[in-house]
């Protein structure tokens, strides 16, 4: 035997005796087994006619995106915010909650759209709700031991009171105080930690409150928890499988890593470096609850049976490794319709890109899109799609092109401007290089607009005040670039005009005493009484919304500002001396009509008084005897009084006066209108 023949030996020799140890415990705990056989069976009862669909799940059912995807392969939609369900189509589909479990909140949107409900919430999960419910209508303090941001923890804290506090490290347990006079119910997390939990339960504890403290750690924890901590202290590897989002597989994994150092946490058999357990001796195999019992036997199977020799021989086939989540290069093969084929560059490897994971436009021709022999980048979503191909996504790697954009758009409060490419109930849609943010129909104006679909196709300007893409919660406002710009024109207009100015405006809104006018930065108002130098009856008739209009400032008090029609240049006394002096036989028309008399329009804002007793040489009651609203009349002026704006006429004085009879004086100034 050479001696490379001999340096090989040993590790051949070791390689064989491996010895593998798999937890009994691990994979699909009783609850989230439980969830995924709900959903097949909604799945099974919808292609049989049994139910209707279509079937959601509130969050994906379970952390495992293998599972996940074969279910949106069989048309399950994964819903993940409140406002999504809010817009769920009233009384259609079937809802499926995952064993989380979820506030109370929830359940009440859900009753509100009258969608039908399977709730496979873990009846462990469902029993904290009860404890909480129970205890906070009681008036106690509630504390959750947990990680506040996890699915679970948020759903058992929805039904707590205001004094409901989660509490996931030290610090926080020691800054915690109870409010004077509530007694004390401590909880935890069904996956959190035991020694942890004990950990922080006795911080809390020697502050002498009155609690009570409940162990909610799911038994089947525990047992996975203890199990996988003696495997990692007795073997030279350990290796923990679960999706990355799982918080009991996070968990399982931190408890391995503090008794074996070299413990890896993977997803699939894919995410295995192969030289990472090459000459080891003993692996141990751990998973988390939401792992499938098939990806455990895999990689149980590679590691129970495959030499290093074939792992190292494999690796050596294919030059370049390829990883979920990383970026790959191909070139375009094959293109059709629903599907896009490609040649991986630097590797032996086919992918394969849907029409799904290429655009959100479900209508899209991919022929259109590229062209054979085009070069592409795609995301990896999955090492093999069941026929030998690779999984990718152009839809993705732009998405996290885009959510990378908009994150340091969101820090540096960055002004985007995109095009809107849906309407939607509660809002608009709008996208950044892939990205998508949703812009609440409250932010999209500073004003409410019942009708937003005037805003499909446009360019809108807006800010990110919210990022949190892996709750899929990006959130635009376009609201305060408004009020903003707003801001500064109004400060523009004040600091421009003043009494007496003439400027331009529009008409914002018309009541029944007035108008209001935008004037680009500021509304004033355009009182009935200012409209003319004549009689407005309804301003509705005059004006309407989007009318042009030059209008003069009359008087600014703060940031009042009162406008009018009644330009001194128009004033129709200005010439009414000379027109309607003493004497001067005139013609107007009855504008209104008192027991006193009538009030004669001569031209628009000049009224004239005809006193009853003008009217006629024979006895009248009133003039509404012998006149109408409306009629032509002409009267001769028998007084002006140019200070007061005040006219006196007489019918009586044009018609021939018996001999020795003179016309009476009026004192019109006795009388007011």
């Amino acid at each position: 035997m050479d001696e490379a023949a001999k340096s090989r030996a040993p590790l051949q020799e070791s390689l064989s005796s491996r010895t593998v140890a798999v937890a009994k415990t691990a994979g699909f705990c009783f609850g989230v087994e439980r969830a995924v056989d709900r959903v097949y069976e909604q799945i099974r009862a919808v292609k049989e006619g049994a139910a209707k669909g279509p079937i959601y799940t509130y969050g994906p059912i379970i952390h495992n995106e293998q599972v996940v995807s074969d279910l949106e392969k069989k048309g399950v939609r994964v819903i993940d915010t409140e406002e999504d369900l809010k817009r769920l189509p009233k009384g259609q589909g079937t809802v499926i909650i995952r064993s989380h479990g979820v506030s109370r909140h929830i359940y009440e949107i859900l009753k509100e759209r009258g969608v039908a409900v399977a709730d496979a919430t873990c009846p462990f999960v469902k029993k904290i709700h009860r404890i909480v419910d129970e205890h906070a209508a009681a008036g106690e303090a509630v504390v959750i031991i947990g990680s506040p941001a996890h699915p679970e923890v948020e759903g058992i804290r929805g039904w707590g009171n205001e004094y409901t506090t989660v509490i996931e490290n030290e610090a926080e347990a020691e800054k915690y105080e109870v409010a004077e006079g509530k007694k004390l119910c401590v909880v935890s997390q069904t996956t959190f930690n035991y020694n942890k939990f004990q950990d922080l339960v006795e911080k809390i504890l020697k502050k002498g409150y009155d609690s009570s403290v409940l162990n909610t750690i799911c038994n089947a924890t525990q047992e996975r928890q203890v199990e996988a901590a003696k495997i990692a202290s007795e073997v030279d590897a350990m290796i923990v499988i679960g999706g990355r989002h799982s918080s009991n597989t996070q968990k399982l994994y931190e408890i391995c890593l503090k008794e074996c150092k070299n413990t890896f946490y993977i997803q699939t058999l894919g995410d295995l470096d192969p030289d990472s357990v090459s000459s080891v001796r003993s692996v141990g195999i751990t998973a988390g609850a939401s792992t499938p019992k098939k990806i455990i036997e895999e990689v149980h199977t590679r590691m129970a049976e495959q030499s290093f020799a074939e792992l190292l021989k494999e690796e050596e086939e294919s030059t370049k490794p390829i990883r979920t989540g990383e970026i790959v290069t191909g070139q375009v093969i094959e293109v059709s319709k629903d599907e896009i084929i490609l040649s991986i560059a630097g590797n032996k490897s086919e992918g394969i890109i849907t029409r799904d994971e290429y655009s959100n436009d479900n209508n899209v021709d991919l022929t259109t899109k590229v062209q054979i022999g085009e070069e592409m980048e795609a995301k990896v979503i999955k090492l093999n799609d069941g026929v030998g191909m690779v999984s990718l996504s152009y839809k993705r790697m732009a998405a996290d092109r885009g959510n990378k954009r908009l994150e340091e758009a969101f820090e540096n409060q960055e002004v985007l401007t995109s095009k809107v490419t849906q309407v939607l109930d509660g809002g608009l849609s709008v996208e950044v290089e892939g990205a998508r943010v949703f812009i609440p129909a409250s932010l999209v104006s500073d004003r409410y607009e019942k009708d937003l679909s005037k805003y499909a196709g446009q360019d809108i300007q807006f800010v990110i005040t919210e990022f949190n893409p892996k709750r899929r919660r990006i959130i635009g406002d376009r609201k305060q670039l408004l009020a903003a710009e707003k801001a500064k024109l109004k400060e523009e207009l004040f600091a421009r005009i003043q009494p007496g100015d003439k400027v331009e405006g529009t008409v914002k809104n018309v009541t029944d005493f007035g108008a209001f006018i935008d004037l680009g930065g500021a509304d004033g108002l355009l009182h009935i009484s200012e409209m003319s130098w004549g009689r407005v009856e309804n301003p509705k008739k005059v004006f309407k919304s989007g009318d042009k209009v030059t209008v003069l400032i009359k008087d600014i008090q703060g940031e009042k500002i009162a406008l009018s029609l009644k330009f001194p240049e128009a004033n129709p006394w200005a010439q009414a001396a000379e027109k309607y002096a003493a004497g001067n036989v005139v013609s107007g028309r009855v504008a209104r009509m008192t027991d006193f008399g009538a009030f004669v329009e001569l031209e628009p804002g000049v009224d004239a008084l005809l006193h009853v007793s003008q009217i006629s040489r024979e006895h009248i009651e009133k003039p509404s005897d012998v006149l109408k609203i409306g009629q032509e009349i002409e009267a001769k002026v028998v007084d002006f009084n140019e200070d007061d704006h005040k006219i006196s006429l007489s019918v009586k004085a044009l018609l021939a006066a018996p001999q020795n009879e003179d016309v009476a004086d009026v004192d019109i100034d006795s009388y007011s209108k």
